[in-house]
């Protein structure tokens, strides 16, 4: 099978294109990436000569380049998870989270029709369903209520990948993931932020009351959980994938603190953002029963492996963290330590 990863070069596609060359080596795997802030080609450069890996550089956008792309390589497949994916940075610009996660989910799955692309895999967020109260868990037919234009921006391009299986006949599987973490994650998300600012025993700045609740799932649990919704997922069906870890995100400060050696004395609460979603919780039961996949680690092995990996590759995110992302931290962040309102 020849396959198209979009977004290959970020967190999550730089951890799928490697689990599809060690699992599914008989696989062509091809990486269109824009190679925005957050899109490394480091991330990949260990299957550089690698004959069953081709990287292409590009916007999802430019529909005569997509086709062309598909065509030149023969893609049978496509694994969209091409988008801006920041909510702090959606709410300070959301107009770039419309142009990639909606036009540019529109523009790739209109190239795809005309070329032969047999499925095409919207990857997806929990976040499109909006927050849920101190009970129950998002299931695949929990309505969509997006609260901030990276989640309306995610949820528009579900429904489109949806609809154009509906009105042309496209083969197209949606899935909806919880908040993943593991190696090669851009440190503006929560665990790598952590992680880097304890190493230089800087402020760890943590919304309103550190009591919003995500459900965690390893990176490379949910590039298997991918891989196998593509081969057998049924079309037109959207798969919840959850790790069944949720957490608030204090404890998950205070457990990196702790295998840091750190003091908790570092945190700093801030004020919250705007339209912050208390809780998220999956029900991933149902790729469980149709697909067979479960996750296969716990996350407090996974949370210290991830850890370890962010100590034990210092010039990696450091070379990641200089520049934009600098730039980004001091204004966000460092303008933000002051008390949370009682």
């Amino acid at each position: 099978m020849n396959v198209l990863v979009t977004g290959g070069c970020g967190f999550i596609g730089s951890n799928l294109v490697r689990y599809l060359r060690a699992q599914r080596p008989g696989w062509k795997v091809v990486s269109l990436d824009k190679l925005t802030y957050a899109g490394n080609l480091e991330n990949l450069g260990e299957l550089e000569g690698d004959p069953g890996y081709h990287f292409v550089r590009g916007d999802i956008g430019n529909r005569e380049l997509v086709e062309h792309v598909i065509r030149q390589h023969s893609i049978d497949a496509v694994m969209h998870l091409a988008a801006e994916s920041h909510v702090d940075r959606s709410i300070l610009g959301p107009e770039a989270f419309i142009v990639t996660n909606v036009l540019g989910t529109q523009v790739l799955l209109d190239a795809c029709r005309p070329t032969g692309v047999k499925r095409f895999l919207m990857v997806s967020t929990d976040e499109v369903y909006g927050s849920l109260g101190p009970t129950g868990a998002f299931t695949e037919s929990s309505p969509l209520r997006p609260s901030s234009p990276y989640s309306a921006s995610k949820a528009s391009a579900d429904l489109l990948a949806l609809a154009c299986g509906h009105t042309f006949g496209m083969d197209v599987v949606v899935t909806r993931c919880s908040n993943n973490y593991g190696r090669y994650q851009f440190p503006e998300k929560l665990i790598p932020l952590m992680v880097v600012n304890a190493l230089h025993d800087q402020p760890l700045p943590v919304y309103g009351d550190g009591g919003n609740v995500r459900d965690w799932l390893h990176v490379e649990d949910h590039c298997q959980a991918l891989a196998i919704a593509l081969e057998h997922g049924r079309s037109g069906e959207v798969y919840n994938i959850g790790g069944g870890a949720e957490r608030p995100n204090i404890e998950i400060v205070k457990g990196i603190l702790s295998i840091l050696g750190k003091p908790e004395s570092l945190i700093r609460f801030v004020k919250d953002r705007p339209g912050h979603d208390r809780r998220y919780a999956i029900d991933p039961s149902k790729i469980k029963a149709q697909l067979g996949w479960t996750p296969a680690h716990t996350f407090e092995r996974g949370l210290e492996e991830t850890v370890r990996w962010y100590v034990d590759n210092r010039p990696w995110w450091e070379r990641v963290r200089s520049g934009a992302y600098l730039q980004y931290y001091e204004t966000q962040y460092r303008a933000r330590l002051e008390p949370a309102a009682a």
